[in-house]
């Protein structure tokens, strides 16, 4: 069965190319994107582990740790790494997890079969602190990730569980944000000292609260 929003995420063991980790253990009280990739040595997929890792810093940031997965054993792994870090001009510092047996593939039910019988389609989790699934996406083989449009879910995520707030259609970090409808406008205002613009009694805005 595929994992909803809400649902915990499955803990594993796993062999990377930084070591074997428990999953749980190595997010701590980080969030976590879990993202897999149908093969290693694959043009696209190439592309976007070299954009996950010009954007490493900015993950860390935000206090999101970052795990890659392929099918492929890990001694093909070390190989594409170098490929990557010489083809994208990057230095890739996060984990990629083999999954040869797919162990890992089937709990997140990676591998779509009409798609692809053996490879996994391009699955990407967001993960809280709580371990429970905030965010799903699954992308066709043939069509890289936005990792822009990934930070931008990760920064209303966090907004939403630190904050009594919303983000609205094209949002972008720094613009104003809304109030959810569990908040009274009157609770609203107090709990919100840089203003509340009513636009309806169910459309209410207010700047982003942690800038």
């Amino acid at each position: 069965m595929s994992l909803r929003l809400g649902d915990a995420a499955p803990n594993f063991k796993a062999q990377t190319t930084i070591g074997e980790i428990d999953f749980y253990e190595y997010l701590g009280d980080s969030w976590g994107i879990l993202f897999s990739h149908p093969a290693d040595y694959t043009p696209v997929c190439t592309t976007e582990l070299g954009k996950t890792a010009l954007l490493q810093g900015e993950f860390a940031k935000r206090n999101v740790k970052v795990l890659a997965l392929s099918v492929d054993p890990l001694d093909k792994h070390h190989g594409w790494v170098n490929d990557i870090n010489e083809t994208q001009n990057v230095s890739v510092g996060f984990p990629i997890i083999a999954d040869d047996n797919r162990e890992v593939a089937t709990l997140y039910d990676m591998i779509h079969p009409n798609a692809s019988a053996t490879a996994t389609v391009r699955s990407l989790f967001v993960i809280g602190p709580d371990k429970k699934i905030k965010l799903t996406l699954t992308y066709p083989a043939s069509t890289g990730r936005n990792f822009q449009e990934v930070l931008r879910v990760v920064e209303s995520l966090q907004l939403t569980a630190d904050y009594s707030v919303a983000t609205p259609a094209d949002w972008k970090n720094g613009e104003d944000v809304i109030v959810v409808p569990a908040v009274s406008t009157e609770d609203a205002i107090k709990k919100f000292p840089k203003g509340v613009k009513v636009v309806k009694p169910y459309l209410r805005y207010t700047p982003q609260p942690n800038q």
